[in-house]
């Protein structure tokens, strides 16, 4: 079940995104940031570090739908990987300056897009060439889901219902298109969605709320509330 993600959608989750990942960050007392997250082998300061670089790269994406010249998110994943790793090495305060000030310049760098340009080809570190209207909804997905994995409060059931049905027809779309897993048949309770991801096997049933299906698809959870499900390969 795959709803049409509009411009306007996008950068409204993008917002909200920020706004709760901030939030949650706010009241993140420094030393907690040594602390491992549910991401294997990073820290707090490995995601904020993440998070900061992320709204550098789709910066390069917003002055390449900007200018039309060509500017990559990441000069290699080694390249990226090793940023994350330098990143995490710095001050609490000045990785927390850095997440907060390339947020702002993303959102602004964005905000001056027209409709032209919103729709120049841009390509993502996958390696997809999308239109750069995308770029909102890869950062709003970014802030969502990392302000889960920051461990402060924040749970996939804070975020809004509309956001978790798009992340699901999103990371959906991906796991079918992988075919590297099994085959699923999902049903959101209380919803009414439904999707299905192509796979090996015949598709296994898998029932849960929205939130729930969203950590389980996302990595984030063994299963549905806890409930026995297939294991899935990674997501991103």
């Amino acid at each position: 079940m795959a709803a049409q993600r509009s411009l306007a959608d996008s950068l409204r989750w993008m917002a909200e995104g920020t706004k709760t990942f901030f939030g949650a960050l706010a009241g993140l007392p420094d030393d907690r940031l040594d602390v491992p997250t549910a991401l294997t082998g990073w820290t707090g300061r490995h995601l904020l570090a993440h998070v900061a670089a992320n709204a550098d790269a789709l910066l390069n994406l917003a002055y390449w739908a900007r200018t039309g010249e060509e500017r990559p998110m990441y000069a290699s994943f080694e390249r990226r990987d090793a940023e994350i790793q330098a990143g995490a090495l710095r001050s609490a305060a000045e990785l927390r300056s850095w997440a907060a000030s390339s947020a702002e310049l993303l959102d602004r760098r964005l905000s001056e897009l027209d409709e032209r340009q919103w729709s120049r080809p841009v390509r993502t570190a996958q390696g997809r060439t999308v239109p750069a209207a995308e770029v909102p909804w890869m950062r709003a997905r970014e802030v969502m889901v990392h302000a889960v994995d920051l461990g402060a409060g924040v749970g996939f059931g804070d975020l809004p219902a509309d956001f978790l049905a798009s992340l699901i027809d999103d990371i959906t779309a991906k796991r079918s298109g992988a075919g590297d897993g099994p085959a699923l048949a999902l049903k959101a309770t209380g919803h009414g969605g439904k999707w299905t991801v192509a796979g090996s096997g015949d598709p296994v049933a898998v029932t849960g709320t929205l939130a729930e299906l969203a950590a389980y698809l996302s990595g984030r959870a063994a299963g549905p509330g806890g409930r026995p499900a297939p294991a899935l390969p990674r997501w991103l």
